[in-house]
């Protein structure tokens, strides 16, 4: 089955929900144009994998370079939905400790706004100190 990629915004973060096998070759490929597009607009993006049927290897190396490249912009890629095939994938390369992964994509969502005040109190704080 070919990956489908459908996205839309909720409260300010792109979603990407994903459908079918990531796999070496054109599905890995498709995944990273389309996020590497997100990116460029808004960096905190949040990956549906509920519909993801198979990971290989390519699939599992395309999702690091993005997690980096998400990082290295300022922003931050987090999991929602996984299947226990995926989830156990990730266990096993212990890439789940790398993602944060979330049981539904409004918990992923509502993180990146707790992320986002933590920042701001830890910076206040800092003012505060200084």
């Amino acid at each position: 089955m070919a990956l489908k990629l459908n996205s839309r915004t909720i409260d300010g973060v792109r979603v990407i929900d994903c459908t079918g096998r990531i796999v070496f070759g054109d599905e890995a490929g498709q995944l990273r144009d389309a996020v590497k597009k997100e990116l460029s607009e808004n960096n905190r993006i949040v990956l549906n994998l509920g519909n993801v049927s198979y990971i290989d290897s390519g699939g599992i190396g395309t999702l690091v370079s993005l997690f980096t490249s998400a990082r290295s912009a300022g922003g931050d890629i987090k999991l929602a939905n996984l299947t226990k095939r995926v989830g156990d994938l990730l266990q096993i390369t212990k890439l789940i400790t790398v993602f944060e992964s979330f049981d539904d994509e409004q918990k992923a969502v509502n993180a990146f706004g707790t992320s986002l005040r933590g920042a701001v109190s830890v910076m206040a704080s800092r003012r505060e100190t200084a």
